[in-house]
């Protein structure tokens, strides 16, 4: 089965300075049917003007990915880490039992476009902790491209959660076939182009949940980039 939560349909805050699309629950968007797929718990879309971004804040016991689709975003957090992330990195922060950090656009020029993605951890009270890794060279259209895994296997940003994190890139008219697990289900994001997933079609800033499928087959109807991350049932 595959269920197809639209780009328009997701929730928004807008700001003067910040365009933040939610495809779950966050903030002051409740959506009782969108709080969360697995131990996924949020996807939000970011564009953020030039110069500006979130001031230090806390959290605590979740796995905050950032995925940078479009400029460079600057990182800081209590740990003392600081960084800039760029298209083709993918950042993790471990929150555990406690961090603070904060995130800007790195440009004073142009925006920062960017996905913020959190993860439930397999357990409370973990060591905060930090990772970056970039994969642009590892990356070929019609290839799917692990990315982060729950033990870092095969040299990928450690998710403290048993979640598979991958990238597909697609040239136009471009296939490929997954093949599922036993047991297991997938969500897959569109960060750019439009596809098709067995003949069902989604546009950028559309999400789907798949359970239940043998063979998925992603069809690019143009060049495409796609996140998908494989969970338990």
């Amino acid at each position: 089965m595959i269920v197809i939560r639209k780009s328009e349909e997701r929730g928004r805050t807008k700001m003067d300075w910040l365009n933040s699309k939610h495809s779950f629950s966050f903030g002051n968007y409740y959506d009782s049917q969108h709080s969360g797929y697995g131990s996924l718990r949020v996807i939000n879309e970011d564009i953020v003007s030039p110069g500006q971004g979130f001031d230090m804040h806390d959290h605590n016991n979740m796995e905050i990915i950032s995925y940078v689709i479009s400029g460079s975003l600057t990182h800081k957090d209590s740990l003392g880490n600081g960084s800039t992330i760029v298209p083709g990195d993918v950042q993790r922060m471990s929150a555990g039992r406690g961090i603070l950090h904060s995130e800007f656009n790195a440009s004073d020029k142009e925006p920062v476009h960017f996905l913020q993605i959190w993860i439930l951890p397999e357990r409370k009270g973990i060591v905060p902790s930090y990772q970056q890794k970039n994969f642009s060279s590892q990356r070929q259209p019609g290839k799917l491209l692990l990315v982060g895994s729950r033990n870092g296997r095969n040299d990928t940003i450690t998710i403290h959660q048993d979640v598979d994190m991958y990238v597909l890139d697609l040239n136009a008219e471009q296939s490929l076939t997954y093949k599922s697990e036993k047991g297991r289900r997938l969500w897959a994001q569109i960060v750019s182009g439009s596809i098709s997933i067995n003949q069902q079609n989604l546009k950028q800033g559309d999400g789907a949940s798949i359970t239940d499928i043998g063979d998925i087959v992603f069809t690019a109807k143009e060049k495409a980039e796609i996140i998908i991350f494989s969970f338990p049932n």
